[in-house]
This record gives C-alpha cells, sequence and structure tokens, in this order.
C-alpha cells in the first residue's frame, strides 16, 4: 500500500451565517446578501481544492466538546437537520453525510497507542455539531467526499491553555503518522475563528453589513500577527504565541485545532496562503490554506 499523505491543511472557520448567506437548499432561512469577503474567500479556497486529488476531509470542530477525552466519529453516515443553538433564525441545515470509519478508526488507534484517552463515538443517533457542518459545507459544498470528525478535549477551560498545547501537539503528530499508515490522501480543516470577542445582540437584518466590524481594535491587531506568521510561513512561532492568543483575544484557538492542524503539518515554513479575512458578529474569521502537496507531495 503506497504511504498516505497530508496534501493540505485549511484554517476554516465557521460561521453559520456564511451558509446563511448562501442559501444553499440545505438550509431553511433565506438571505439577501452578506459577509462576501469571506464567502468569496471560501469560493477562491474551493478553486484551489479543485486542483488537489485527495480521498477525505478530517476536521477538527470547536462545538463538539468532550471532556473525557478525544472522540472521533465511526458511523458510516448521518443524517438529520442542525439548529445553531445560537442563531435559530439563520441555521436550520439538513445534512446527509458519510464519514471515512476506517480512517477515523486508524486515527483513533494512533492517538490511543501516542498515550492520549480515545473513543470511538459509535451512536447512530448522534447528532453532528454545526461547526463541522458548517466548515465541511463551505469547503466542500457538493458533499462528495467522506469526512472524519475529530472532537475538542476541553483540556483548556480544565486546565490551561499550555495543557491544550501539550495534547493537541501530540495529537497532531498521530494524526500525521495514521494518515501516512491508512495509504490515503487528506486534507485537514481546522474548524475555527480568530479573535471570537462578539456582539451580544443581533441587526433587525442580520445580513446588513453596516453593522459588521471587528469587536475592537486589539482584537483586530492580534488577528493581523497571527496572519502574519501564516504568511510568512512562521508556524512554530505562532503555536509558541497560542496560549497568549486565546487569552488576550479570546480566540477560538482555545479548542486546540489550529495546533493540532500545524503539527499535524510538521509546522511548515512555506508561506501560507490567505485566501480571505473578514469580520462575523465581531469575531475575527480567515481562511488560510498549508498547500502541502506543492512542498512534499504530488498533486
Amino acid at each position: 500500500m503506497a504511504k498516505g499523505t497530508i496534501v493540505a491543511g485549511v484554517l476554516a472557520p465557521h460561521p453559520p451565517h456564511l451558509v446563511y448567506a448562501e442559501n444553499p437548499p440545505q438550509n431553511e432561512p433565506r438571505a439577501e446578501c452578506g459577509w462576501e469577503t469571506l464567502r468569496w474567500g471560501y469560493e477562491r479556497l474551493r478553486r484551489s481544492l479543485a486542483e488537489i486529488d485527495y480521498d477525505s476531509l478530517v476536521i477538527f470542530s470547536p462545538h463538539w466538546q468532550t471532556y473525557v477525552g478525544t472522540h472521533f466519529l465511526g458511523v458510516p453516515s448521518f443524517q438529520s437537520l442542525s439548529v445553531d443553538p445560537i442563531f435559530p433564525n439563520l441555521f436550520r441545515y439538513h445534512y446527509d453525510l458519510k464519514v471515512d470509519v476506517a480512517l477515523a478508526e486508524t486515527l483513533e488507534q494512533h492517538a490511543r497507542e501516542a498515550g492520549m484517552v480515545t473513543k470511538m463515538m459509535r451512536n447512530p443517533d448522534f447528532r453532528v455539531d454545526y461547526g463541522t457542518i458548517v466548515s465541511c459545507h463551505l469547503t466542500r459544498p457538493e458533499w462528495d467526499k467522506p469526512i472524519v470528525s475529530i472532537s475538542s478535549h476541553r483540556a483548556t477551560q480544565y486546565f490551561s491553555a499550555d495543557v491544550m498545547q501539550g495534547n493537541m501537539l501530540k495529537l497532531g503528530r498521530a494524526t500525521r503518522a495514521a494518515i501516512e499508515a491508512s495509504g490515503k490522501r487528506v486534507v485537514l480543516l481546522a474548524s475555527n475563528s480568530l479573535s471570537h470577542r462578539h456582539f451580544t445582540s443581533e441587526a433587525d437584518v442580520p445580513e446588513d453589513m453596516s453593522r459588521e466590524h471587528i469587536y475592537h481594535h486589539g482584537q483586530y491587531l492580534w488577528d493581523m500577527k497571527v496572519i502574519e506568521l501564516m504568511r510568512e510561513g512562521r508556524s512554530r512561532e505562532l503555536v509558541e504565541l497560542i496560549p497568549d492568543f486565546t487569552e488576550q483575544a479570546i480566540a477560538e484557538t482555545d479548542s486546540g485545532a489550529l495546533t493540532w492542524m500545524l503539527s499535524a503539518l510538521d509546522f511548515p515554513n512555506y508561506p501560507a496562503e490567505v485566501h480571505g479575512y473578514g469580520t462575523v458578529i465581531g469575531t475575527g474569521n480567515a481562511i488560510v490554506e498549508w498547500p502541502h502537496y506543492r512542498a512534499g507531495g504530488a498533486a
């Protein structure tokens, strides 16, 4: 069997507003427009990934939160209705997705053998979290690739961002080894925003872009620093900065998703491609691709 490879890693934020604004047939609410900068960024990402041959998407979502270990979806398919608990007026999405169970089991095995607490999620009635659904839809709206979803073990909340970092560095190494053993070509998705302090009230018309801006300038400065490190290929410095960034910008990097992905990519030293940056209800969101196949693999 040929050695598997990670062909790309993507920072793929999951504001449900972006799905709402696109008006896909799966989502019940309808929008006039909105958040074009980010939606066009996702369009650029999709065009880039269309040039790559790959088998599966492996996604790490902050909104599948587990408190005893890291869990992996282990059921072949899921169909249900996902309703965002904060924005049910924007996101009521009928999903139908396939899971690469064999790859999920390989990932779980390697993480367990690395000393992590793990579990396969075998409940066929499990409701897939909206972070997984939004990021996967925006990355591949055709839903023609199977996914593997990984839970966020909330070590930052129980312990600290530094403890989370150690766990996610280990999980990233295990992910890379598992993908190599699987023989598959995989795209990784870190489903998180950057700065994450957001508004507490909503405009009468949610897609009214005259109301949209970053929550405060300090968050914007932090986001620009993080993006600068990405664009300059300084991923090791970025990982070292994540605990401070998480605390100061109330960033969604507290989930461990970005640390996991950069570790799995073995800390790329080439420039990432920023497809878009914008705000949603005050939060900072960047769509960023690490085209790993250009650095070491074949497309």
